[in-house]
């Protein structure tokens, strides 16, 4: 579910954290840099594992800013095809479900990834499986469900074209996503399998 991602940047310190000592500068602008991003092919970025190396700082002519070449290691969620992994329920729609973990909201299960004989109830805005025997097991909202990750999905984040309408639509669309199953045995809402 995690990796360790080793980068090489450029940062930038400005002169109001030159009181700080140089370690902690460079690792709190690395963090405010990367924390929470998604890089592409690479994952969504956690935090800085460990500082490599560190070159001497220069000053930047006019800015006053000391550049420092930084190659670092940082901790990206990225899970790997085949990987099971626990989460909650967001939200149902006739597509399938949308899933959240504590930290994560772009996962999706298709209605054809969901066990046979799995219908959606329009009333409730739910999924429900139906047994043989005509009992009937809901996915409801908030539940704690278990799935298989079978995919990812990467989208470019930039526009072709610098229209309003065009920056609107890249801000709608995630860079990274999810998509998961829930068929084999195991798979589904928590509370069936304990």
């Amino acid at each position: 579910m995690f990796i360790l991602t080793k980068i090489a940047d450029l940062v930038q310190i400005p002169p109001s954290q030159f009181e700080q000592h140089s370690r902690i500068a460079i690792e709190n602008n690395i963090n405010a840099k990367y924390s929470n991003r998604v890089i592409q092919k690479i994952g969504l970025c956690i935090c800085m594992f460990d500082l490599l190396w560190a070159s001497e700082g220069l000053i930047g002519h006019g800015t006053g800013l000391v550049n420092v070449n930084v190659e670092f290691r940082m901790i990206v969620f990225r899970p790997f095809k085949g990987e099971t992994l626990f989460g909650r329920i967001s939200s149902s729609t006739p597509e399938g479900l949308n899933i959240r973990t504590e930290f994560f909201e772009d996962i999706f299960v298709p209605y054809k990834e969901l066990p046979e004989s799995t219908e959606f109830d329009h009333n409730e805005q739910s999924w429900i499986w139906v047994l043989e025997d005509d009992e009937r097991m809901h996915y409801d909202k908030n539940e704690m469900v278990r799935f298989q990750v079978i995919d990812e999905v990467w989208n470019d984040q930039m526009p072709e074209t610098v229209e309003d309408e065009d920056m609107e639509n890249a801000k709608k669309v995630s860079p990274y996503s999810i998509q998961g199953t829930m068929m084999k045995e195991g798979l589904g809402v928590c509370l069936w399998w304990d």
